[in-house]
């Protein structure tokens, strides 16, 4: 027979197993505490409101705790889990990513030359492209400069501007914003390859002191 009952002692576990089952069917049962109503509540079999309760599972036959079972997850908390455990799972990925290319590094670089002379070549390119992009940004103001010009000479003269000179103007000025754009985001690239580099010599030396250091142990 089922039994639910407010439980105080250890000893009260013992005498609900006494009476809830014979003898030879105690070392089959368990017992379950959870709260209910601010009461701590135990009982041979979980009712259908204690189900997605936090409880304790107890030995039948030695009274002792055998599990901790948590309460249910609401939708909102089992969101929220699945949302960090999926960032847990990038983080793990981008670590185990970042493993593999330190690992590479050190195998394609003999030396910290050989690392910073490929980092070089990779700066000198950044280089070039930013020059061209400040080219062609100063080429392209100059260019509107002079068409804007072109259309204040008009109006000071009391010619119309022309629709034709109107889209030029609009035209240019579009392209002038966005290779301005091409730059910052080129500038801002080049930047990022020193700082790049800095960890990259850091991790360099870090891994090379290691197997340094494992070879002298061994």
């Amino acid at each position: 027979m089922n039994q639910t009952l407010t439980i105080l002692t250890g000893a009260a576990l013992m005498a609900l197993v006494a009476g809830a089952a014979p003898a030879q069917d105690t070392a089959k049962k368990k017992l379950y505490c959870w709260q209910e109503n601010g009461r701590k509540v135990c009982g041979d079999a979980l009712p259908a409101s204690a189900v997605n309760s936090a409880r304790t599972e107890f030995s039948a036959k030695s009274g002792m705790a055998t599990a901790r079972v948590d309460r249910a997850l609401t939708a909102e908390e089992r969101a929220a889990a699945a949302t960090q455990a999926e960032t847990d799972r990038l983080a793990a990925m981008a670590a185990e990513a970042k493993a593999r290319r330190d690992i590479a590094m050190a195998q394609s670089y003999a030396t910290e030359s050989d690392l910073r002379r490929a980092f070089q070549e990779r700066i000198a390119v950044l280089d070039e492209t930013v020059k061209a992009s400040q080219l062609g940004v100063e080429g392209r103001r100059q260019s509107l400069i002079s068409l804007l010009r072109k259309a204040g000479e008009n109006e000071l003269n009391g010619k119309p501007v022309g629709s034709g000179l109107s889209d030029n103007i609009r035209n240019q000025h579009a392209e002038l914003l966005r290779q301005q754009n091409i730059l910052a985001q080129q500038k801002i690239e080049r930047a990022a390859i020193d700082e790049d580099l800095a960890a990259a010599l850091e991790r360099y030396n870090a891994m090379k002191a290691a197997e340094a250091a494992r070879n002298a142990g061994g």
